[in-house]
């Protein structure tokens, strides 16, 4: 069955409901799929409110590139990403229950029994992004939600990493994550593991649901990051002896003898009702598909290339930062092979003849063409998306837009898309 379109439709997919949130660049609605009727949350972002910031740009690139390597029952779902001139629109699950913060907050503390519940869906979430190679960075209650099952959903990945980003003596060190949950290695600015401050924010998490506050809190920030680095905290009474055996170990200040997430699930206070959740894990790029209309053949895609290449979606002046405008810089989806497409741009700048364009290797599958009176300065780099398609991207890097038009568009593109 398929939904009438209303007048507050957005793109003709969706109808927008209820404001659910509001932050300095983007705003989050209840809205309507009108194909099947059924909630979702769209997260709306406003393009000029972060076009000039990188740091902002960045955050939501690896929010959509993080979660769309991810399928897990307690993880929030992002279903598509959408765009018009001046927003960016992700379409999310809609979690019914909201935070679990502003349940500890309006009821207090949780019993034993139900924290423990919770505790287990988190870590069952968090050993999956670990086993994907994403690490979540700003755990918190406000970061998670409760469906209408009373099921716990881990959201918001803006501040995540991934393990391209470890450096060379194997840690992470972007210094991220909300003060009264942040690791005591982190305070140190020496590089943390990903995978250990993670579980150092889900023992405070279990702390405060458990206990109803903070284990590590006081109006000074100083004084309190020393009670981090310390380890000081005092368990409640009313904590069972399991459970303060327990905690100490997840929130043991030195990361190499913290328990880990494998450690975790032997604990006999964690085993207790565990049920390991089972569920299809989609492949990474099952998530988006995009169709190739003279074929009307599927082939998948990442969240950005989703952004990227959809017709009338265009995203790419506002992630290529390296070009002036839109114009200066081209994508093309090709079904060939990387090293042929590099043989046919090496074949075409020959046909230049008398040394007018130089071409210079920057890496295995990348090259940059020169102008032999430095002029001008393409850069052409392919990306191979599957066995059988790859992304070639030209990219203007000096000189007048004519020199990339004449090179780029009359002759070396053609050349490529020539069978």
């Amino acid at each position: 069955m398929t939904f009438p379109i209303s007048e507050n439709a957005l793109l003709g997919k969706y109808e927008l409901g209820k404001l659910l949130g509001c932050g300095a660049f983007a705003k989050v609605y209840h809205a309507r799929d009108l194909k099947n009727g059924k909630s979702v949350a769209i997260k709306i972002i406003n393009k000029n409110k972060i076009s000039h910031n990188s740091t902002l740009m960045s955050n939501i690139k690896r929010e959509v590139s993080i979660m769309r390597r991810l399928t897990h029952p307690n993880i929030v779902n992002l279903f598509e990403v959408l765009a018009s001139k001046t927003k960016i629109y992700l379409v999310l699950e809609f979690v019914k229950g909201g935070e679990l913060f502003a349940r500890i907050a309006n009821k207090g503390r949780l019993n034993e029994d139900l924290s423990r519940k919770y505790f287990q869906q988190l870590v069952s979430a968090l050993s999956y992004c670990h086993s994907r190679g994403v690490f979540h960075r700003d755990l918190k209650p406000e970061n998670l939600l409760i469906d209408e099952n009373g099921d716990l959903k881990v959201s918001d990945f803006g501040l995540s990493a991934l393990t391209d980003q470890i450096r060379d003596d194997g840690l992470l060190h972007t210094l991220c994550g909300t003060p009264a949950y942040v690791a005591p290695e982190i305070l140190t600015k020496k590089g943390y593991d990903g995978a250990k401050i993670d579980v150092w924010s889900c023992g405070v998490i279990l702390f405060v649901i458990s206990a109803g506050y903070l284990p590590f809190n006081d109006p000074n920030l100083m004084v309190m990051y020393k009670k981090i680095y310390k380890g000081e905290f005092r368990c409640p009474k009313w904590m069972s002896s399991d459970l303060k055996r327990f905690l100490s170990h997840v929130l043991d200040v030195n990361p190499m003898t913290r328990i880990t997430i494998e450690e975790i699930k032997r604990d006999p206070w964690f085993k207790k009702g565990f049920k390991d959740v089972k569920f299809y894990d989609l492949d990474f790029g099952d998530k988006f598909m995009v169709v190739k209309k003279e074929e009307n053949v599927g082939f998948p895609l990442n969240a950005f290339d989703l952004i990227s290449f959809s017709s009338g979606l265009n995203l790419s002046g506002l992630f290529d930062e390296a070009c002036s405008s839109v114009e200066d810089s081209e994508r093309l989806v090709v079904e060939d092979a990387p090293e042929r497409i590099i043989e046919k741009i090496g074949v075409k700048v020959n046909e230049e003849g008398k040394g007018n364009v130089r071409l210079k290797k920057m890496k295995e599958w990348g090259v940059e063409l020169q102008g032999q009176d430095g002029k001008f300065s393409i850069s052409l780099e392919v990306y191979q998306l599957t066995n059988n398609l790859v992304v070639v991207e030209a990219k203007r890097l000096a000189g007048e837009t004519v020199h990339f038009d004449e090179l780029w568009k009359k002759k070396i593109k053609p050349g490529i898309l020539s069978q």
